[in-house]
């Protein structure tokens, strides 16, 4: 398997002996954080402090006023430097160390909340700030500028896209209080987006639409059924929303690999199921054939992880690698991660993705490694 580790600028740059520690795991490439959203950041490897205090969503590369239009990133005042992005990779590069973009567009309370217009608006008209609408065109061509100025000037093995699609009500946000709330069937009712921008791709009523979408998100919260999967909607709602849905999501790429250009491998964080919305969101019939590789969610250990990934490289092209997104950073250790990943990598797929050389510090760093191990020892 090919492995993917994952950092953020500061993890290279202030942590002495990131490369040295990158090299001994024996990562293939070192994902760098170029565009991100705000994030309480552990740094076990620094000197001098313990966590960095992301804000805001924040872009890591020089912020050129003449590259951007009325969305606009926000520049890292806690980074230290102008280009930490393009810093980190060029101290990857000087030691030998291929980097990889990466790079998340859709997720951005910052712009969310200064312009509700351009945000996702559930069916009680709610509007969720972190989350930008792929519908809207505006978010679409900010999302192209974010590709090309990341990629400006810098020499990238991989552009890893993230967010890349349509974030829902299950996301991480300030101090997340709704875990356990909603059943998967409420809470992708509830990811449903109905601003105007999306509604207008409706075939059909909207004002019907949308008013079925929340009779029935009303129908399944009060239920109290937290383990529903299935909803009561019509064939034919559930078929309009998500034909707009993805007609939008595949605009939005589109932009996004037009600025990228063919240089780079283009890895897309997706999943199989059309309906899912998040960093890592559902895929279009046509986004395989845009991309390299396909990285699918694989933080929760166990049979469910190994059968998507089994799934996934059933379903995907076989010129389309598979990638496990795998975290050694939980809460609670991953129980015997080598075997997991060796399981992964038997299941079919060809690419490790590793969180985070930055985050997991010496009390975590025999869990990367063992990471590493079990996904090589399977050809």
């Amino acid at each position: 398997m090919r492995v993917t580790g994952y950092a953020y600028p500061w993890d290279v740059l202030d942590a002495p002996g990131f490369t040295e520690r990158a090299e001994e795991l024996g990562v293939d490439e070192v994902a760098v954080a170029v565009s991100y959203h705000s994030t309480r950041a552990a740094t076990p490897w620094s000197p001098s402090r313990s966590s960095v205090v992301a804000r805001h969503a924040a872009f890591y590369r020089p912020i050129r006023e003449s590259a951007w239009g009325r969305l606009r990133p926000a520049e890292p005042d806690w980074a230290g430097a102008e280009d930490s992005a393009g810093d980190a990779v060029r101290a990857l590069g000087k030691a030998g160390i291929p980097a990889a973009a990466w790079v998340v567009f859709t997720h951005n309370s910052l712009l969310g909340t200064k312009h509700p217009e351009v945000a996702v608006r559930n069916c009680f008209g709610e509007v969720y700030p972190w989350a930008l609408c792929p519908a809207r065109e505006e978010v679409r061509e900010y999302a192209a500028k974010v590709a090309a100025e990341s990629v400006r000037g810098l020499e990238f093995r991989s552009v890893i896209l993230e967010a890349c699609g349509p974030l829902g009500v299950v996301h991480q946000h300030q101090h997340e209080k709704t875990d356990g709330v909603w059943s998967p069937a409420a809470a992708r009712v509830l990811s449903i987006c109905c601003c105007a921008a999306c509604a207008a791709q409706w075939d059909g009523d909207t004002g019907e639409i949308q008013a079925a979408l929340a009779a029935e998100a009303r129908r399944l919260i009060a239920s109290g059924d937290l383990g529903a999967t299935e909803d009561n909607l019509s064939p034919e709602v559930k078929a309009t929303v998500l034909a707009g849905r993805q007609r939008s999501v595949d605009a939005l790429r589109a932009g996004i690999l037009a600025e990228i250009g063919a240089g780079p491998r283009l890895v897309l964080h997706g999943a199989l199921d059309p309906w899912v919305t998040g960093a890592l969101p559902g895929l279009t019939p046509g986004a395989p054939d845009d991309v390299h590789s396909v990285v699918l969610q694989c933080w929760a250990p166990g049979q469910v992880s190994v059968d998507a990934v089994a799934a996934a490289r059933a379903t995907l092209p076989s010129n389309v690698d598979v990638g496990a997104y795998v975290t050694a950073v939980a809460a609670s250790p991953v129980p015997e991660i080598d075997r997991y990943t060796a399981e992964l990598a038997k299941a079919g797929a060809g690419e490790l993705h590793l969180y985070h050389l930055g985050l997991a510090g010496a009390g975590r760093w025999a869990d990367l490694a063992a990471a590493v191990r079990g996904a090589r020892t399977v050809n």
